[in-house]
């Protein structure tokens, strides 16, 4: 496969899920599910959009990331591309547990009344007794970073084989997926993994003993390197599949709805709604993997601002929707001007970080994973 040649249409769709990230955390304040702060009315029917949402926009981030680690090897050995992951994801890591987290656990311990005092006596007395829930001390929605550095580390060496050789296990792959739902066969790991270790490990983004959220992912980031070494073939393949994984999609997302309103919890509902599950990700992931590749495969000015932007907000933007949360809690204001509000707030505020402060201060951009200046590689994806 060609490494010169760049797919704006990953860098694009990379962009819009991280945007859709700060849609979904301002919706956490408004839903019934427990979050950082929440407001003083819930909005129960909220969680509909919210649960299509949250069906793939982590799963096609670990693909994406999957596939920006296959261009990030080129032609590194193993050791300097374990020690560039570790620059670009366990740096903005540590400094992200010890300043940018702390303010967001502080107002959540106001908000609970577990704590009173301003956040300078938060930080210096309390903010790293304990690791979190029981102690303060967190990576929150920091999470991703360790689980990707964690992944990139184990599969290294298999990554660094593939991408030097031409193995019978790529010859293998693009012989299935160009066969009529060939590529559907990539469901069955995660159906596994989702019907057998989901109900004993429920999701804790805690790293150790997070079995279920750590197989399922690290299959999907492994699915994103692999599909992305086929090259053509699979670029080929989700045109051809677009309108029957739309389908399958929209079909599978009814049923879990169906499940979800009128079925009470056994044994074969739940293996009927996991592979509904799995059907229904895997299906708007080829989705909007066709759709990008049809529509945004196309530079521009705007995308590499905001390509190299993403991370910096990503890092920066449940700080800025938690504190601003907190304060307008308890407003009676209604759902449209107080999700309005934090929307604008966290989009704003993190450019304003980002554009007046981190771009200008060049010894922050390894804090925030930029490399100095504008990367002039032809593929560079940080996560």
């Amino acid at each position: 496969m060609d490494t010169s040649i760049r797919r704006y249409d990953l860098d694009w769709l990379r962009v819009i899920v991280f945007a859709l990230l700060i849609f979904y955390h301002v919706g956490m304040f408004f839903v019934p599910w427990g979050w950082h702060v929440k407001n003083n009315v819930i909005y129960d029917n909220l969680r509909w959009p919210m649960l299509f949402l949250n069906q793939w926009r982590l799963p096609i981030l670990f693909m994406i990331s999957g596939m920006g680690t296959y261009y990030a090897l080129g032609k590194r050995s193993t050791g300097k591309f374990m020690w560039e992951r570790f620059l670009r994801l366990g740096i903005p890591l540590i400094f992200g547990m010890l300043i940018i987290v702390p303010p967001q656990v502080y107002f959540e311990r106001l908000a609970s009344g577990a704590f009173t005092g301003s956040y300078w006596e938060y930080f210096t007395t309390v903010a790293f007794d304990g690791i979190y829930p029981e102690g303060n001390y967190s990576w929150h929605h920091l999470w991703f970073l360790p689980y990707l550095l964690v992944f990139s580390w184990i599969l290294a060496p298999l990554f660094v084989y593939l991408r030097k050789h031409q193995t019978r296990f790529i010859d293998w792959v693009k012989k299935l997926i160009v066969k009529p739902w060939g590529v559907y066969a990539f469901i069955i790991p995660l159906y596994l993994t989702e019907s057998l270790v989901e109900p004993f490990f429920p999701v804790t983004h805690a790293l150790v003993n997070d079995w279920f959220n750590f197989l399922f992912s690290i299959i999907l980031f492994f699915y994103g390197f692999v599909l992305i070494a086929t090259g053509d073939t699979f670029w080929n393949m989700v045109e051809q599949i677009r309108s029957k994984a739309l389908i399958v999609g929209i079909v599978s997302f009814c049923s879990l709805l169906i499940i979800w309103l009128f079925f009470e919890d056994s044994v074969i509902i739940h293996f009927t709604e996991a592979l509904f599950k799995v059907a229904n990700l895997w299906s708007w992931i080829l989705v909007l993997f066709s759709y990008a590749a049809k529509y945004l495969n196309k530079p521009s000015q705007g995308l590499a601002y905001a390509n190299r932007a993403v991370y910096p907000f990503y890092i920066l933007h449940q700080t800025i929707t938690v504190a601003v949360g907190y304060y307008i809690m308890n407003l009676d204001w209604g759902l449209w001007p107080k999700a309005t509000l934090m929307v604008v707030g966290t989009f704003g505020i993190s450019w304003l970080i980002y554009d007046l402060i981190i771009l200008r201060v060049k010894w922050l951009h390894p804090l925030f994973g930029l490399k100095r200046g504008v990367a002039k590689k032809p593929y560079s994806l940080p996560i």
